[in-house]
């Protein structure tokens, strides 16, 4: 658990150190709060001096930094979005000319230009690598868990999750009454990456008829099967919440048949054959959403349509809970940075946090366990999983 703020006796030798932030991978509601957080906390508390760097480590690399202060992130608590802006380059591979060109060395050196003492990075997964690649290379680092979904491991929950779980659930809620009112099939897909928690938790709390994730390969005539007896059972329409990297269970086992090959042979045509393999299903699998809607077309008899939320999960203002999250975290890193706990990042753990090292975060995925409270819930009201 993160402890207090220093005692007063060596507050003095935390005094203006300078912080940089920065934010990268995909926006995410929270991020403003957080900025905010950090910021407020660290200058006004600790009497730090923040420095900001715009869009992500590319702004790093390109050295586009700019100071902020308390009066710049005045009423950012309810903006969604990120005032520094991001990307998605990564250390090894920022695109330059047209090539994926390995620029650490630029962003060690702006680093020291600056003077600074820690590098705070906001974001997911990837995030969480590129700033542990830069820890190996000397730097001092502090990351905050980004993501709206909430697959970063060693943390309970990442700012940006609950405000992408209130949208798809109210957009589920809306899309009952023009199901009910033309007696279809919606399938709607919800973003997620490669897990299942926003599209479990908005198919539980918008009472989805069928809910698809990752975790749990569909076999599609069992979908099928469960919506017809919902017809038998004089229910007009049937919600489908699909995670947009569900997988069905043919798919699935094929992928990971390839991926088992791949890591088994050492020839490199071979590999290539089988990376090409996978790919396919990957694009199979992307395009996955408007094909199970034709199928349950077919099986059903029901018209179908698809809905695809995509981005607008992302974007508004960030809930009270992400708000809340955001400010704590934020708050708590600047406590972290005056007690130099540095190459961590600020999990949320309970009703407080703690600094978890960069390498227990990196190179895992925070899956949704088989048997997760909301899995039981969801197949004790009746939902189909597929399985």
């Amino acid at each position: 658990m993160g402890e207090h703020f220093p005692p007063s006796a060596w507050r003095d030798r935390v005094m203006n150190k300078v912080v940089g932030v920065l934010t990268a991978g995909g926006d995410s509601p929270g991020l403003n709060a957080a900025i905010r957080g950090l910021t407020k906390a660290a200058q006004g508390v600790f009497n730090m001096h923040i420095i900001g760097f715009r869009d992500g480590f590319r702004g790093l690399m390109e050295n586009r930094a700019e100071p902020l202060d308390r009066g710049k992130t005045s009423g950012l608590l309810t903006v969604g979005g990120t005032i520094l802006g991001t990307s998605r380059e990564k250390p090894q591979a920022v695109t330059v000319g047209g090539k994926a060109l390995d620029m650490t060395s630029a962003m060690v050196d702006n680093y020291r230009k600056h003077n600074l003492d820690v590098l705070v990075c906001m974001g997911g997964g990837g995030t969480q690598r590129s700033a542990l690649h830069l820890a190996k290379q000397g730097l001092n680092v502090i990351t905050l868990p980004k993501t709206i979904d909430n697959d970063i491991p060693n943390t309970d929950v990442s700012f940006g999750f609950d405000t992408a779980l209130s949208i798809a659930t109210e957009a589920i809620d809306r899309l009952h009454s023009t199901a009910h009112s033309h007696h279809r099939i919606v399938v709607v897909e919800v973003m997620g990456h490669r897990v299942g928690w926003l599209a479990l938790g908005a198919g539980v709390a918008g009472g989805a008829d069928v809910i698809l994730i990752p975790e749990i390969p569909y076999n599609v005539e069992r979908v099928a099967s469960a919506i017809r007896f919902r017809s038998r059972e004089g229910k007009s329409f049937s919600i489908v919440c699909v995670a947009e990297g569900a997988l069905s269970d043919d798919d699935g086992q094929q992928l990971e048949e390839a991926r088992l090959r791949k890591k088994k042979t050492a020839c490199e045509i071979e590999k290539k054959l089988v990376s090409e393999e996978i790919s396919q299903i990957k694009t199979r699998v992307e395009q996955g959403t408007y094909t199970l809607a034709k199928r349950l077309e077919e099986m059903t008899g029901l018209e179908s349509r698809v809905t695809i939320l995509g981005h607008l999960q992302r974007g508004g203002t960030p809930s009270a809970r992400d708000r809340l999250l955001a400010t704590q975290l934020g708050t708590a890193c600047a406590e972290l940075i005056a007690q130099e706990r540095y190459g961590v990042m600020v999990a949320a753990r309970g009703a407080g946090y703690e600094p978890i090292p960069l390498g227990e975060v990196v190179g895992e995925r925070k899956s949704v366990p088989l048997e997760h409270p909301w899995i039981r819930s969801a197949r004790h009201v009746g939902t189909c999983l597929g399985d």
